[in-house]
């Protein structure tokens, strides 16, 4: 008989606080285990008697600073470092209850999510995994921006970056998906920007909650951060993992190999959109261990 990937949810609740890196306002977040074919799905248990917002691309309201997803006037802003931690540690299903409409940003990274999440213990469920198994190439492309997807034996993402400035210039991650592989060489890596961008977002009175604390923050040709990276080539890391975030909205995971070049969140999100309607192009099925 085949044996497939099974869902798998987490052994126990477990909750964090932070504050969130546009709004500054503190929130907290519990993680709990959910049932077969839940999915992830998020609660704002300060609006009573709102629906829950089904982590799908279908829900996303705004990716001009972050991904926001939303139902019913209910929102969520700032989720794509948890998505990347479910994403990345193989998390179908889930319950997440926050007190606010902005995810905590911890570090910056998804290093606290995923520690949290291992700390719960990931227990497998009876059901299959199902995945969307790519058979034909698709693209998207924006003048030197692109994502595409083309066919391969598992899920494997490729990014590359490209920056005008001599801290980051260009870098370049191909990276197998395990869940072993994302603790070690993904999660920890953090969010960064410019400190002129910081303060011209402050002005509009965004990015209230960021600080040297939650990003890595680059003046002209230096890091400001005393402790400096934690790779190398941290800035392609953190690309790679809100890719992670972002696709993991499409509800299942890609046997494919994800390849992008210089895309953010709006660019990814059109790629989505553009994938959901190829059907020809994927198939959905579950997926026997070798």
């Amino acid at each position: 008989m085949d044996k497939y990937y099974p869902q798998q949810t987490l052994e126990k609740s477990v909750s964090c606080s932070g504050i969130g890196v546009h709004s500054g306002r503190k929130a907290s977040i519990t993680i709990k285990p959910a049932p077969e074919n839940h999915g992830i799905k998020f609660r704002r248990i300060d609006l009573p008697g709102t629906s829950d917002i089904p982590a799908l691309f279908s829900m996303v309201v705004d990716t001009s600073l972050a991904t926001v997803v939303g139902s019913h006037g209910a929102i969520v802003s700032t989720i794509e470092h948890l998505m990347a931690a479910f994403a990345g540690l193989a998390i179908d299903n889930a319950l997440v209850e926050i007190d606010g409409y902005e995810m905590p940003i911890m570090d910056g990274s998804a290093r606290h999510f995923t520690e949290i999440i291992n700390r719960s213990g990931i227990k497998q469920q009876q059901m299959p995994r199902w995945f969307f198994r790519v058979i034909e190439p698709i693209t998207i492309q924006d003048n030197d921006k692109y994502v595409t997807v083309t066919p391969h034996s598992h899920f494997k993402i490729s990014c590359s970056i490209h920056f005008d400035n001599p801290v980051i210039g260009s870098q370049t991650l191909s990276f197998d998906l395990s869940p072993e592989n994302f603790a070690k060489d993904i999660c920890h890596a953090r969010t960064f920007g410019f400190i002129q961008d910081l303060q011209y977002l402050k002005m509009f009175n965004l990015g209230r909650g960021g600080s040297l604390d939650n990003a890595i923050v680059i003046d002209q040709n230096k890091i400001i951060n005393e402790a400096g990276l934690r790779y190398p080539d941290e800035f392609v890391r953190h690309k790679l993992l809100d890719c992670l975030g972002d696709f993991a909205l499409l509800g299942m995971p890609i046997m494919g190999h994800i390849q992008t070049h210089k895309s953010g969140h709006d660019l990814n999100h059109r790629f989505i959109k553009t994938f959901l309607t190829r059907k020809e192009s994927w198939e959905t099925r579950p997926v026997t261990v070798d």
